[in-house]
């Protein structure tokens, strides 16, 4: 036989299609009659893929057998000849191909959750005022580990070990503002935005990342993991307390154990469910206070539901305030929609970064035009769309994807009908775009509703990055 061509999926898992391209294209060559080639040689069934369905595998073979193309697993001993034989063996074949992943995955979570109990750090960044160390097999240290770099011998271990000192005095500084002076996140972030101090990756303070510091036990020398779970790319879980694996004073802690656990009883107290008695007296207490009532005044108060909150118990902020006796002069519902969707959108925006680079991948930001750089190779805009509700009950989503940055990839995060959380996702390529403007229905019909998702479970996996040597194990 002549190889006029290859197509090599290097350093890919072989458990989706998804991210194998070179399948793809071969997939795509067999369909469009552009192969020219008359047999495929896989060198055997689990190179082929390690499906989890195995009829998922004999589904893409059966596409290039359906276009005359025979594959051949050169490995194997037997002839895929179409028998009852081969049909059976290679059956069994692609199952235990299936298998041999997930007792990989079981072995692989067995010996991390083994090696958390004993001390030492698995995957993801040190964090702010943090930092990786890499120390041998008898404990000594080697140096620090910067941002993507990695140990490079297998008895090595990395652990956690305190930043520079301006750093651990932040984190200090944040924990006491919070349990001492009594600031909320926002409020510490807007302070320390002003200072012109930025995160561990460079980007600018949320309320979201300062309630990661104030709620991450690494701070008080506590090793925990499987806090969520993304098995054989399956769907992302969050897992409960119980699940968690963990190992006490396994670092070196910068914040004092007192101090974290009375942010963390101040945290609970206030994120605690209240009857709607309570929610309605103590609105009707700030109601008397101020005169007045938005949202911004409620979340900007001490010892009140966020809000949000009062959406969720009461269908809207407006019913709250009729049930409080306020009546505002017009309806402001959208201003404080807006204010919140924007929350939301750099809630978003920081969650995905930190998830693509937890996997492996790397984000540069540019934070005037929020525009990301995933792994130097496409460039991604994510917009948040309200939803609409017209005057005949139906519901619209105005998506506007910015022209002059022409993103390889717009993701549209379509809220729901109470715009309180993402309904679904929809990541819009450039080139299927036509127009920069455009709206979408709840039912938008297969062209795009081709690439609506429930998750971003498949954006994070285009952005994901393995190691070859992890794969070829």
């Amino acid at each position: 036989m002549e190889i006029v061509r290859t197509y090599s999926d290097s350093g890919k898992s072989g458990l989706k299609i998804e991210g194998r391209d070179a399948l793809r294209r071969l997939i795509d060559d067999v369909e469009s009659g552009n192969a020219d080639f008359d047999a495929i040689l896989v060198y055997d069934i689990s190179r082929w893929g390690r499906f989890q369905d195995a009829d998922e595998s004999a589904y893409y073979e059966y596409i290039c057998r359906r276009n005359g193309i025979a594959v051949h697993y050169c490995a194997e001993q037997f002839a895929n000849d179409g028998s009852p034989v081969s049909t059976i063996i290679k059956g069994v074949k692609r199952a235990m191909a299936g298998e041999y992943s997930r007792e990989l995955s079981a072995k692989v979570f067995a010996g991390q959750c083994r090696l958390v109990e004993l001390g030492f750090r698995q995957g993801g960044t040190a964090g702010y005022g943090l930092r990786r160390m890499r120390i041998d097999q008898n404990g000594v240290p080697q140096g620090i580990l910067n941002s993507g770099e990695y140990k490079c011998l297998q008895t090595d271990r990395v652990i956690l070990v305190p930043g520079p000192a301006e750093e651990v005095e932040i984190v200090q500084w944040i924990y006491r503002q919070f349990v001492d002076g009594g600031q909320m996140e926002s409020a510490i972030a807007a302070r320390l935005n002003e200072r012109g101090l930025t995160t561990d990756l460079g980007r600018p303070w949320t309320r979201g990342t300062v309630h990661q510091v104030l709620t991450n036990e690494k701070y008080i020398g506590n090793n925990v993991f499987n806090r969520s779970s993304f098995k054989l790319k399956k769907k992302r879980v969050k897992n409960s307390p119980d699940m968690w694996v963990r190992a006490e004073n396994a670092f070196e802690a910068i914040v004092d154990p007192q101090l974290f656990f009375t942010a963390q009883g101040m945290i609970r107290e206030r994120n605690r469910r209240f009857s709607d008695e309570e929610m309605l007296k103590r609105l009707r207490r700030l109601f008397d206070h101020h005169g007045y009532l938005s949202g911004l005044v409620i979340d900007e108060s001490e010892n009140m539901p966020s809000s949000g909150s009062y959406r969720h118990r009461f269908g809207s902020l407006v019913r709250a305030y009729e049930l409080v006796g306020f009546k505002p002069d017009r309806d402001y519902r959208y201003i404080e929609i807006n204010r919140a969707l924007r929350r939301l959108h750099s809630g978003v925006v920081n969650d995905a970064i930190a998830e693509i680079e937890n996997l492996g991948g790397r984000v540069s930001w540019n934070s005037a035009t929020d525009l990301l750089i995933v792994n130097a190779e496409f460039t991604t805009s994510i917009v948040v769309a309200r939803c609409r509700p017209t005057r005949a009950g139906s519901l619209r989503w105005k998506i506007h994807i910015d022209a002059g940055l022409a993103p390889d990839l717009t993701v549209a995060v379509r809220m729901d009908e109470a715009n309180q959380a993402p309904r679904d996702y929809y990541l819009l390529p450039l080139i299927e775009i036509a127009t920069d403007r455009f709206q979408l229905a709840e039912a938008n019909g297969q062209i795009l509703d081709a690439f609506r998702f429930d998750s971003l479970d498949y954006f994070f996996g285009m952005a994901e990055r393995a190691r070859i040597t992890e794969l070829a194990a």
